[in-house]
């Protein structure tokens, strides 16, 4: 048990690390020596598990806390750290293509695409990642995406009505 709580810990793994050293302190009272080097290991997961992240202060922080929290479903979190990045650098097109890609996994197509256009518009290159990012997977039956990539509007079919005849043919 003890093994396996000094791997939770190597693995970052706090929490089952901290059960794990708290089950070998409950279930061998004797080991006296044991429980020093527990409780030590013990400190650290309790630590680690209640650490507080710093809040991002410049812009690359941001950029990297964004990514974490795209990364983790938390569109929310990288919506609001890259305003203030698009705020602060109005020509960050790394921070207006995340915009675009965090309005896309929200659903938010017209919000994606006016930051994809404005990131393409300052950096050409951002075009060729678009088309094959599989975060704009949301965006990819919309025409004023593919209008934003430079590609063609998917034909709609057309309806057709039957022409009658004066004689009923």
């Amino acid at each position: 048990m003890y093994e396996r709580g000094v791997d939770a810990l190597q693995h970052h793994n706090y929490r089952g690390a901290a059960d794990l050293f708290e089950s070998v302190l409950r279930q061998y009272p004797e080991e006296k020596e044991l429980h020093e080097r527990v409780r030590l290991y013990l400190n650290i997961c309790q630590r680690q598990a209640t650490r507080e992240e710093p809040e991002p202060l410049t812009i690359e922080e941001r950029l990297f806390a964004s990514t974490i929290a795209i990364n983790g479903g938390k569109y929310d979190e990288a919506i609001s750290h890259l305003r203030l990045v698009r705020d602060e650098d109005p020509d960050n097109d790394h921070a207006l293509y995340m915009l675009a890609v965090a309005h896309a996994q929200r659903g938010e197509h017209a919000e994606a695409v006016a930051h994809l256009e404005r990131a393409i518009a300052i950096n050409p290159e951002n075009r060729a990642l678009a088309r094959n990012d599989p975060d704009l997977d949301p965006l990819r039956g919309d025409d004023s995406f593919r209008a934003a990539l430079g590609s063609p509007p998917v034909p709609r079919p057309e309806r057709r009505r039957r022409l009658r005849t004066r004689t009923g043919r």
